[in-house]
């Protein structure tokens, strides 16, 4: 099934991948702003007070909950985390193209930035 399948067929893969990632969370955050404009752009802002962000964004439940409920802010935020992701999954998409290529070493590397990146992302550490 996949005899025929080269280094610039993985690259084009890729590359829509990354396109595509970019701009469907692209469109994710505008929809979310969109939303979060209708709902809250007639109240005027309060700048004695530092609110923060809100709790009910703070976590992977209450994002998808805020999504449902049709919250912009949360949208938003859901956009902004499929950006972040839209790198994680290249690594991926390499990971398997090296698998299908039969390149070991580069597979190898590549599971180890991988692994990085998501030791990364659950810590909280950079580096």
């Amino acid at each position: 099934m996949f005899k025929n399948f080269k280094d610039k067929d993985m690259q084009a893969v890729i590359g829509w991948v990354l396109r595509a990632g970019v701009l469907i969370s692209m469109l994710t955050v505008f929809i979310g702003g969109c939303v979060y404009l209708y709902r809250h752009g007639h109240t005027t802002a309060d700048y004695h007070q530092f609110n923060g962000v809100p709790d009910f964004i703070q976590t992977g439940q209450g994002i998808i909950h805020g999504v449902f409920t049709g919250r912009g802010r949360a949208i938003i935020q859901l956009g902004i985390i499929m950006l972040i992701a839209t790198p994680v999954v290249r690594v991926l998409f390499s990971a398997i193209g090296f698998i299908l290529e039969k390149d070991h070493l580069y597979t190898v590397i590549t599971f180890i930035v991988l692994f990085v990146i998501i030791c990364s992302a659950l810590s909280g550490h950079a580096g």
